[in-house]
């Protein structure tokens, strides 16, 4: 790849790969300590052969378990230390179990559709202005950091949704709009000019390197966790 530019730096910022949230009873397991799936795997092992050439300075993961397990995978034999930013945790549920039967496909697989309500949160768990905040203030200290040009950002669903939506300018209700598969890699590019930021734009969103075309993948990945709950509840 030729040299970036001189004030420009560039980030791929990718979802973690395949997991499994629930056991055979539907009985959702701890989130944060979920690991990736044999598919999930598959699809990271897709990812770093993807990036295979990329010459990353920096690696950051959310530090669950998801991610710290993609990023490994995507870094493979380089040697870069993999940092955890705790303010990338992806956006906490409520009990799912406490949402009435009749409104569980509204919240679950269309949780995101809530965005737009200031009060609104994610299925009655964290409030989306308090997700925006820690997730935007982690972008700002990433962006403030002068020891590197090109990094690799694993995040999750909820996370990238916010700063893809904060890089266009847009407010958090756009989330619903930026669909993040498992192990997708969106790259993000930053001008800077002496610290500050003179602008950020969105070079390509939610590439999934093991299924580009999508084409027998209908759903969108909220949807198949409400499906995935309703099968083994």
């Amino acid at each position: 790849m030729q040299g970036l530019p001189g004030n420009r730096r560039r980030i791929y910022l990718m979802r973690h790969a395949q997991v499994s949230y629930f056991d055979a009873s539907g009985n959702p397991y701890d989130p944060r300590s979920v690991p990736l799936t044999p598919a999930g795997r598959d699809q990271a092992r897709a990812a770093a052969e993807m990036l295979g050439g990329v010459p990353f300075d920096l690696a950051l993961c959310s530090g669950l378990a998801r991610t710290v397990e993609t990023a490994r995978i995507v870094l493979g034999e380089r040697t870069l230390p993999l940092a955890e930013e705790h303010r990338l945790k992806e956006v906490r549920a409520g009990r799912l179990r406490e949402i009435p039967p009749e409104h569980q496909e509204r919240e679950i697989a269309y949780a995101y559709e809530t965005a737009h309500d200031p009060d609104g949160a994610f299925i009655r768990g964290e409030a989306w202005r308090d997700l925006a905040t820690r997730v935007h203030a982690a972008w700002n200290d990433l962006l403030a950091r002068d020891d590197w040009r090109t990094a690799l950002v694993v995040a999750h669903d909820g996370v990238n949704r916010v700063l893809l939506t904060h890089v266009i300018g847009a407010d958090i209700a756009a989330i619903k709009a930026f669909e993040q598969d498992p192990a997708c890699v969106n790259i993000i590019e930053v001008d800077l000019n002496a610290g500050r930021l003179e602008r950020a734009f969105l070079r390509a969103v939610n590439i999934a390197p093991y299924n580009l075309t999508r084409h027998d993948q209908p759903l969108m990945v909220m949807e198949k966790i409400y499906r995935d709950y309703r099968a083994r509840g």
